[in-house]
């Protein structure tokens, strides 16, 4: 039988995000650099951005005829802070983790009015014999390294989306409720315009808006914790659930975000001992956006 979909929905705030194809001499050595850049950028909780990848291109769909990734960092834009903010983190984590990594390069996907020039700051790391030159129609700056040199596009556009779209997966082991996550991932994988940032696409540890601790604006969802339900009087846990996954996705436009929404509950529904489908929201505490489990 089917698991019971809630009808409600995620409650989803606005973003800037910027995307970027890494490419490089083969999958090994494309993987090695983009999983170091999106590393450690999970949730806005805690960390500089948050980070996934989009999708994989062939060889014969990037602009230097090699194999690519195409990634994404977002920001939530909450301060005035937050595209200086994206800036900088694209400029650590490309110098740090791409620009370092062997064959590889960099080019820009987001067609914007608004930019970057983090392929020109990068640049200076090659102390005056850095340069720019037009290369597959770009304008592209070169660096010269130990091993070759590394190219990046001069400016990197960045856009507005949607970030928090959110789903939770109740179910009656742990089991099926990775299952169930693991399913949403594979819809979200398959969807351009969408990342999941949690490790490996899910999260384990859940959270509401602030805590007991005043040092902390966020803390682990008590009332979602199947271990708490005896120690909880209000536990929104129902009878029978032993674990609750959640899916978290930012997506570039609030209609690729719905869509991926509807497609990942008509997916995962049928897993077994999947017992319901729901999502968060704060009462607009967060954002603007309802991103609805029901068509």
């Amino acid at each position: 039988m089917a698991a019971a979909v809630e009808d409600t929905y995620a409650e989803g705030f606005s973003g800037c995000y910027s995307e970027f194809l890494v490419t490089a001499k083969n999958r090994r050595w494309l993987m090695a650099a983009v999983n170091d850049a999106v590393g450690y950028a999970t949730s806005g909780i805690g960390c500089g951005c948050e980070a996934g990848i989009d999708r994989i291109l062939d060889p014969g769909n990037s602009p230097d005829g090699r194999i690519g990734a195409a990634v994404q960092f977002w920001v939530a834009s909450f301060s005035s802070g937050a595209v200086k903010q994206l800036e900088d983190e694209l400029i650590h984590r490309i110098g740090q983790c791409v620009l370092t990594a062997p064959t590889t390069a960099v080019w820009n996907m987001v067609d914007s009015e608004h930019s970057f020039e983090v392929g020109r700051k990068l640049g200076f790391f090659a102390d005056g014999f850095q340069r720019e030159e037009e290369l597959f129609g770009r304008t592209m700056v070169v660096v010269p390294r130990m091993m070759g040199e590394f190219l990046v596009e001069k400016c990197l556009g960045y856009s507005m989306g949607v970030m928090g779209g959110n789903l939770w997966f109740f179910a009656d082991s742990e089991d099926s409720a990775l299952e169930a996550a693991e399913c949403a991932v594979d819809v979200i994988s398959k969807t351009q315009g969408v990342i999941a940032s949690f490790p490996g696409g899910v999260c384990a540890a859940g959270s509401k808006i602030g805590s007991s601790y005043s040092f902390l604006n966020a803390s682990t969802h008590e009332k979602l914790c199947p271990s708490l339900v005896s120690c909880v009087g209000d536990s929104l846990v129902p009878e029978g659930v032993e674990s609750i996954s959640e899916v978290v996705f930012n997506a570039v436009s609030l209609d690729v975000m719905q869509d991926v929404a509807f497609r990942i509950v008509d997916a995962a529904k049928d897993t077994k001992g999947l017992l319901k489908i729901s999502a968060g929201n704060y009462g607009g505490k967060l954002g603007s956006y309802k991103i609805h489990l029901k068509k």
